[in-house]
């Protein structure tokens, strides 16, 4: 794979990104293009490792050596070919995944790993610049009906597939845009919308019809839904937020991080807020609460939207800056990760405990928290409050971004009376669930993931429902992991 000295030539190679003084007055993408001669040397690094782990890594299965050394010897067209015959949208994925297929890279054990991320999103770019990229109807019609509830990742890659089966495919979504978390959570300078709009459109043209605005199982309901189609993939992702029930949780100024988020996206968008239910980081003192990439995600916001100060507090301790032996390579490790909002202004801290907010006239303006010692006990992590630890600080806008409990259960979930797992999510063997005909996949099956995981989970699901309504499936199956 690539050139069999490369990775003893060729240094890891990043793109250059915008200034960060620039890059906080907008809100488009922040990395720069990679030159064409640069990109082929990181995709000369791509070592004859013999045992790729780099696609136990990767969930979708991409066929990463493939296409990093037909990138190598300037064979684009056959690379987004081998690109896109495991990933629906190599697009999204090359722009917000974590990248856990540079983990498992060979060459990371001792050095820096291939590029992966930047190949694969060079890639598809290249392939959308040169119209590479064309819809794909099926030559027949089954002439069986499919409904998709939830545009996420996993809803779009389960419709896509289906529709390219030959099946009529309606995609239904409550919000007015399609798209899940690309378009209303995921930040427009990690993410631009015109990416995800031209991906829909792509799915229209190959038969796909898109339905927004409807809440299934309020605006239509379960047996109208069943009456309609011949099969039902649920696709409504883990939407139900972590809370923290503290004193003062009541407070104006107090957020989840999905109240906050969307709105910036829709202010992108040109909609108008209503003042009234509008939040804005601009002249506050803002504290984060949770250091994952949806805490990292409302830092970048805050930033742009002109916040005096950022605080991201995280309950956990800081992890370590590299892998232990806890943490064996090429499984993921939960180590120290700095993102690109982090480089463009915060105070970062661990293991503080939030005991109560604090307010003036109804609104929040103090936190009250504490710091914690982390101590092992039978083998599980154990909290103690280190005593006189108590602090109060001084705040204006609190986002708990705690993470997500499941899917919400109290519509389509509730009237077709799916079981769930004990989890909370929708249980579901080969993603069928408890009621014929229903399938499931994506976050409201597995729980909180990530993007690669939801492709995979909507692809996988599609193959599903083609063979129940079929006997068979012909759509191709991603590996096991």
């Amino acid at each position: 794979m690539g050139k069999i000295t490369g990775f003893l030539e060729f240094e890891r190679e990043t793109p250059h990104k915008r200034p960060i003084a620039e890059r906080l007055k907008d809100w488009r993408e922040f990395e720069l293009k990679m030159p064409e001669a640069e990109l082929r040397k990181q995709g000369a690094r791509c070592m004859d490792c013999g045992i790729p782990f780099c696609h136990k890594g990767c969930p979708l299965g991409n066929i990463i050596p493939d296409w990093n050394d037909l990138v190598y010897r300037g064979r684009w067209r056959e690379a987004i070919e081998r690109l896109h015959s495991t990933n629906n949208f190599p697009e999204f994925t090359g722009r917000i995944c974590p990248a856990p297929c540079e983990e498992a890279c060979v060459l990371n054990i001792n050095d820096d790993p291939v590029t992966i991320k930047l190949i694969e999103k060079s890639i598809i770019d290249h392939a959308f610049a040169e119209g590479w990229v064309a819809p794909q109807p099926p030559a027949r019609r089954t002439g069986k009906r499919v409904a998709v509830v939830g545009s996420g990742p996993a809803g779009l890659a389960c419709a896509q597939q289906l529709a390219r089966a030959g099946h009529s495919v309606t995609l239904y979504e409550r919000s007015d845009r399609v798209g899940g978390l690309l378009t209303y959570g995921i930040p427009d300078f990690k993410l631009e919308k015109w990416i995800v709009q031209r991906r829909v459109e792509q799915m229209r043209a190959e038969g796909v019809e898109i339905v927004t605005n409807c809440h299934v199982g309020r605006d239509l309901h379960a047996d109208e839904l069943r009456a309609r189609h011949d099969a039902i993939c649920l696709t409504v992702g883990s939407t139900r937020p972590r809370d923290l029930n503290v004193p003062g949780r009541e407070l104006d100024g107090v957020h989840f991080a999905m109240e906050f988020l969307p709105q910036q996206n829709r202010r992108n968008f040109g909609d108008r807020l209503d003042p009234k239910s509008e939040i804005t980081a601009h002249g506050k003192r803002v504290v984060i609460l949770g250091g994952g990439d949806t805490g990292s995600d409302c830092l970048g916001t805050s930033n742009r939207q002109g916040a005096i100060e950022v605080f991201q507090f995280e309950l956990l301790p800081m992890p370590p800056a590299r892998r232990t032996p806890e943490m064996p390579w090429p499984e993921w490790p939960m180590i120290l990760r700095t993102s690109t909002s982090h480089e463009e202004g915060v105070r970062r801290d661990w293991s503080i405990n939030t005991k109560a907010f604090k307010g003036e006239n109804g609104r929040v303006s103090r936190l009250l928290g504490a710091r914690l010692h982390w101590k092992h006990d039978n083998g599980r992590m154990v909290m103690e409050e280190i005593p006189g630890s108590e602090f109060e600080l001084e705040c204006d806008l609190v986002l708990l971004a705690l993470g997500f409990l499941g899917p919400e259960t109290d519509t389509i979930v509730a009237e077709l009376g799916l079981k769930l797992d004990q989890r909370g999510n929708i249980a579901s063997e080969n993603y069928a669930t408890s009621v014929p005909g229903v399938f499931a996949a994506g976050d409201a099956r597995r729980g909180q993931s990530l993007v690669v995981w939801a492709i995979w989970e909507g692809r996988e699901a599609a193959r599903a429902v083609d063979t129940y309504l079929m006997g068979e499936s012909f759509l191709p199956a991603s590996p096991e992991l």
